[in-house]
């Protein structure tokens, strides 16, 4: 039970430092994962080669973030998922002012909706989102890159 108390402040301080290292948050509750994701499927549907396909996939996976939330949560994340991706949408593609606030919409996993929660305070620092997504993307293209090297392998043994 102590170590577990002495686990969640030194999780506390690490976050607070963070946040006072940049100066800079962000939303949490699944929001800035679904507005990127939102943003890329968008622009996916602009292009017409297997990129396409590539960024298609990786808007799909950043909504694995508020799926996991709200599965943990025990709530139903098909129907948060579509809520928040609805809201963000509008937030990117109206002009009026009261659909721009949508923007901050994310999970409120307390009461299983979807709130602003940048009035509710539910904050991340910017930092720990931006090395999230630099991770797992540079993750993702080793992945598919060493997926390219075993599949062009066989080939060139072949050709011998």
């Amino acid at each position: 039970m102590l170590d577990e108390t002495e686990r969640s402040v030194h999780d506390a301080i690490c976050a607070v430092k963070r946040v006072l290292e940049t100066n800079y948050v962000v939303v949490g509750g699944g929001a800035v994962e679904t507005a990127l994701s939102v943003y890329l499927d968008d622009y996916a549907r602009t292009l017409g080669s297997k990129e396409q396909l590539a960024i298609s996939e990786y808007a799909e996976a950043l909504m694995v973030i508020p799926k996991t939330l709200a599965v943990n949560a025990a709530l139903d994340s098909n129907d948060l998922q579509a809520k928040l991706r609805m809201y963000h949408a509008a937030s990117q593609t109206s002009t009026e002012e009261k659909k721009k606030e949508y923007k901050y919409v994310g999970l409120d996993l307390n009461e299983g909706k979807v709130r602003n929660n940048l009035k509710a305070g539910v904050l991340e620092a910017a930092l720990s989102k931006i090395k999230s997504l630099r991770f797992a993307t540079e993750a993702a293209i080793t992945i598919l890159r060493i997926d390219d090297m075993i599949e062009l392998e066989p080939r060139a043994q072949e050709e011998r």
